[in-house]
């Protein structure tokens, strides 16, 4: 049994210590106890997969374990880490140990709503940790399913609607991405569901890959806000509670970009000189039109939902860019805007839960009166428009590096399009900030709220050291990711060497 599997049991135990709790106080307990198990094991794995890369491990995948769960059809529960897994499961645990403090005050029904939070969370640790196909689909779905209630119940506004069409849509894509899971199955061979074994056998056929390629896509892209299956994001992001739209935009809008690279891209390779740049396309007004969208909003949950439009089209464009720097740069792209997303809508949450308004207009004067909270806003901002120091300039300069790498007309003027969304983003964050934090306080009733809690001080705290430390000291993610990246990009490449001339 491999140790990745604590990072399933820890949740199943949480879940057992949840259903019994009698009162608040055990539910906080089991919460903490909890969420700090998870950060410290996710914290031990970083360390100890950077001390096999530097002690010469040069394995593709670490702490591998395999055994048969459905012989019939091949499907195994097979676990395994590389780079990318190892960031991504550092994101999950960073934001669930932060989402349970900024939940710290919640009402009503703790117990029920930390349940369904604590199953969400295990089917994206589950999924970041599997590596055969039919087992993430199934940590995919466990993912998904309790968003609906934690949405429907505790979120606000046009709940019921917002939880009903993220349903919807994201089962939609989960129709298209089995349909494309069984494609690659039954054309490999019918013989494994582990990826990297499939990759190995390179035996699926170039038509058959061209067919099945946009299903897998697509059905991840939709998770990932991809044009235009994005619509849900928008509407379930305003309507959920705070943790939620935390963990739902800074870790489970990632199960897109990593499907679309671990299985669309590296088991699909020939089909991609034929999607690429369709897809590209795509990508790119996701990019603009998320950021544009964001100028014209004036409610803050809204603003920055159209903002995770935006940069999770950046994640999906830098992967189709197909570079060695860009993919890294992807990858980067995801940790940074979890964290930067992770922080914007728990200050968010913060401000709504005091000022009873997430309406500008209806804003203003703000750090006069909550400077702590508002502070933590401009950080979150500055983030988000990539200025260097913090998490998002590292991204971003190694995507747009990378993108200019390819020589073709084509990609370069995708590549300068996707740049003018930087512009965009200072517009519409600087707009907000002015308004919100250093105009005049607009209502009376504003100047008697109050500064952050001890417990939203932790959560804030811990992701502005994370969003901070990631942009001053990148070099060791960038290097965890790039030794990931590389057995991916040369595995795919010689299928796709025609991408960059066109």
């Amino acid at each position: 049994m491999s140790i990745l599997t604590l990072f399933v049991v820890i949740p199943l135990l949480m879940l057992l210590g949840l259903w019994m709790s009698a009162n608040d106080k055990q539910v906080r307990g089991v919460m903490v106890v909890g969420a700090t198990a998870l950060l410290g094991l996710a914290i031990w794995l970083t360390i100890y997969f950077i001390q096999q890369r530097s002690s010469g491990n040069t394995d593709a995948m670490l702490l591998t374990y395999s055994a048969t769960w459905f012989a019939p059809l091949h499907i195994c529960y097979s676990v395994g880490v590389d780079g990318i897994s190892v960031v991504m499961i550092l994101l999950s645990a960073v934001i669930v140990f932060t989402g349970t403090f900024a939940s710290w005050q919640l009402e009503p029904m703790k117990k029920e709503y930390f349940l369904w939070f604590v199953l969400l969370s295990s089917g994206v640790f589950g999924f970041f940790i599997s590596t055969d196909m039919f087992t993430m689909f199934m940590f995919y779905e466990v993912a998904l399913i309790p968003m609906y209630l934690l949405i429907g119940v505790w979120g606000t506004g046009p709940k019921e609607y917002s939880a009903m069409k993220l349903t919807l849509m994201l089962m939609g894509g989960s129709a298209l991405l089995i349909l494309g899971i069984l494609g690659i199955y039954y054309f490999s061979g019918a013989q494994t569901m582990e990826v990297t074994e499939i990759a190995q056998l390179h035996n699926i056929p170039v038509a058959v890959q061209k067919i099945f390629f946009p299903f897998v896509f697509i059905g991840f892209g939709v998770l990932g806000a991809l044009f235009p299956f994005h619509t849900w994001s928008p509407d379930g992001h305003a309507s959920a509670p705070t943790a939620v739209s935390m963990l739902h935009a800074g870790v489970l809008m990632k199960l897109g970009g990593y499907g679309c690279l671990r299985i669309a891209m590296y088991l699909l390779p020939d089909a991609l000189n034929t999607w690429a740049p369709v897809f590209l396309v795509l990508t790119c007004i996701s990019v603009v039109y998320g950021a544009l969208s964001a100028c014209v909003q004036t409610d803050l949950k809204y603003i920055n939902a159209y903002s995770s439009v935006s940069h999770c089209g950046m994640v999906l464009f830098a992967l189709l860019m197909m570079t060695q720097t860009a993919i890294t740069g992807a990858i980067l792209q995801m940790l940074s805007h979890g964290l930067m997303t992770a922080l914007f809508f728990a200050v968010i949450g913060m401000i709504y839960h005091r000022a009873g308004t997430r309406d500008v207009r209806k804003l203003g004067g703000l750090m006069k009166v909550i400077p702590f909270l508002s502070v933590a806003y401009v950080v979150a901002g500055l983030a988000n428009l990539g200025l260097p120091g913090f998490s998002g300039f590292v991204a971003e300069m190694t995507i747009f590096v990378g993108s200019f790498e390819n020589a073709g007309t084509f990609h370069r003027v995708a590549t300068i399009i996707a740049c003018t969304s930087i512009v965009i983003t200072a517009v519409y964050i600087l707009r907000v900030v002015g308004k919100i934090l250093y105009q005049k306080v607009p209502n009376p009733q504003l100047e008697t709220l109050h500064d952050a809690t001890w417990d939203e001080r932790l959560a804030i705290g811990g992701l502005i050291l994370c969003v901070a430390g990631l942009g001053l000291a990148p070099l060791w993610a960038q290097n965890v990711i790039s030794d990931a990246v590389a057995p991916i990009f040369n595995h795919i490449l010689p299928f796709a060497s025609t991408l960059s001339t066109l």
